[in-house]
């Protein structure tokens, strides 16, 4: 089965290049991208069951053992890589359907199809690299190939969006191989697992000072207080496929490597109190941004760096219960956020704009995607019985279960923050789906309702043309995303079970350091 863990970095690669070489066909690239991320699914869910009955799976690119490039598909790479990859093909699926990834007769070769498979083999990659520079190769891959989605269609406001991303991404990258450089000066290593017994013999302080640096670096990815001003000014320009998977994808990332980093290279330095701390000041800068916006992708942006902070405190109590909690609610994030983006998308399309207060009655006129929006939005916000509440309550039970005055106070501040979430969104449900549609001015002087053709009474979006039902190619791909989480849901006691062995593989891991040392194949 080793053979397998590097499929779902080369399937992409592969379908990638025969994408370039095939730009001028647009149905040869839509369907060689499907079934790439179609089979990396299936490839990805055998290495879920694998490595939860058969222990991690280590494969040695080229032969040179750990001193080589090695992938190491363990339970929590393989939960991730699941995830991510279900993900990237309903994003995949809905950009066909809104029709940005046509090339045209007579255009230039298309270019998100190749960008796009690059990004899921990059973001593949970082969950199943086992040494840091594999890691960093993989973020350098995910800032390229996000830079080119970022700035699709070129408009000033997405070039100035996607300039802000690639230059603090460049700045926390220097600042990530810069730690790698120290890690190697004083390890001779940068293998995850060899690393993690060389700096056993290593003094406290220099211990101390990679750890910072590193963690630092990850942060930023992950857009955690105070280094994530960055991502609300970044995300909402994007297309909204695009804006999803990064939303999604990007800063999960960051947020595997922290862990992978910290239970790994640095498990008898845990910083609990950095993590609580900087936890909840994440969920509560974040979530008081949310509530000062009225554009449903800034408000999604903000809860989006909000709810990294629950990750956060998870991580920073270290015990068996917080980590599983925490590794919970990444699943239940990735979805959940995926399809609240793609479904603003579907407003956008609908409507003609995200901004709140310009929309109204899209509870008589969408009632499916009314429908399809309240239930992400309630597992975000934390009512039960959705993965959304279920997550938040492993990671704040395993706070009280702690009972430091930090960890009840992330207890708090995570309750606080899950009320001031259900309040924003509940704003976005008030005023863009219950309340009837604001009238403009000339709407006033002509008597024609917001949203009505004036001739025919044919709702129509903002864009123009007959915007009065979303194509089904546009819409099931992200109701097939809602219905995802929904599943997680269902299956809530085995993914949590999971989940818990998985915290005990991490907590423990003599498993992963002598499987990649001595059983690389």
């Amino acid at each position: 089965m080793t053979s397998l863990v590097a499929l779902p970095v080369l399937l992409p690669l592969l379908a990638a290049g025969l994408c370039l070489v095939l730009g001028r066909s647009a149905f040869a690239q839509r369907t060689l991208s499907l079934l790439a991320l179609g089979a990396v699914v299936v490839v990805a869910g055998v290495l879920v069951a694998v490595t939860d009955t058969a222990g991690p799976q280590v494969l040695s690119i080229g032969g040179w053992g750990p001193d080589g490039i090695v992938l190491v598909a363990d339970r929590l790479s393989s939960l991730l890589l699941l995830v991510s990859s279900i993900v990237t093909l309903c994003v995949l699926a809905y950009a066909h359907g809104q029709g940005i990834v046509e090339a045209g007769p007579g255009a230039s070769l298309s270019v998100f199809h190749p960008t796009f498979l690059v990004l899921c083999a990059g973001v593949s990659n970082a969950f199943l690299t086992g040494d840091l520079f594999n890691l960093y190769v993989s973020v350098e891959i995910l800032l390229v190939s996000s830079y080119v989605l970022i700035t699709l269609g070129a408009t000033r406001t997405r070039v100035r969006a996607g300039m802000v991303y690639v230059v603090v991404s460049l700045l926390s990258s220097v600042l990530l191989v810069t730690g790698l450089a120290a890690l190697y000066s004083v390890t001779g290593t940068v293998n995850l697992a060899d690393a993690a017994v060389k700096l056993q013999s290593v003094g406290a302080g220099t211990r101390d000072a990679l750890q910072a640096v590193l963690l630092t670096a990850f942060g930023v990815k992950a857009a955690i207080f105070p280094v994530s001003a960055w991502l609300p000014d970044s995300y909402p320009t994007a297309p909204a496929p695009v804006t999803a998977v990064f939303a999604g994808l990007l800063t999960k990332v960051g947020v595997y490597a922290m862990v992978r980093v910290q239970t790994l290279l640095f498990p008898d330095n845990p910083r609990s109190e950095l993590f609580l701390v900087l936890g909840m000041a994440t969920m509560l800068i974040g979530i008081l941004g949310a509530i000062s916006q009225s554009d449903i992708k800034r408000i999604l942006s903000f809860t989006l760096v909000s709810h990294v902070g629950f990750v956060l405190v998870g991580l920073g109590l270290f015990t068996r219960n917080g980590l599983a909690g925490a590794l919970f609610y990444v699943v239940h994030h990735i979805t959940t956020q995926t399809s609240l983006f793609l479904l603003a998308g579907l407003i956008e399309y609908r409507m003609g704009t995200t901004d709140v207060d310009r929309l109204g009655g899209l509870a008589r006129l969408a009632p499916v995607l009314a429908g399809a929006f309240l239930v992400p939005a309630l597992s975000l916000g934390g009512i039960p019985p959705l993965s959304g509440f279920l997550g938040k309550l492993a990671v704040l039970q395993a706070g009280v279960q702690e009972g430091s005055w930090l960890a009840l106070g992330s207890v708090a501040v995570g309750l606080l923050t899950s009320l001031l979430t259900l309040y924003a969104l509940a704003k976005v449900w008030s005023q863009a789906f219950w309340r009837p549609a604001p009238l403009s001015d000339a709407d006033a002087r002509s008597g024609v309702r917001p949203g009505q053709d004036d001739v025919s009474g044919t709702l129509v979006g903002d864009a123009g043309g007959d915007r009065s039902r979303v194509p089904l190619a546009l819409s099931v791909p992200a109701y097939a995303l809602v219905a995802v989480g929904l599943a997680f849901t269902a299956v809530a006691g085995p993914l949590y079970d999971y989940a818990v062995r998985s915290a005990d593989e991490l907590r423990a891991p003599a498993s992963y350091v002598t499987r990649v040392l001595g059983g690389a194949e």
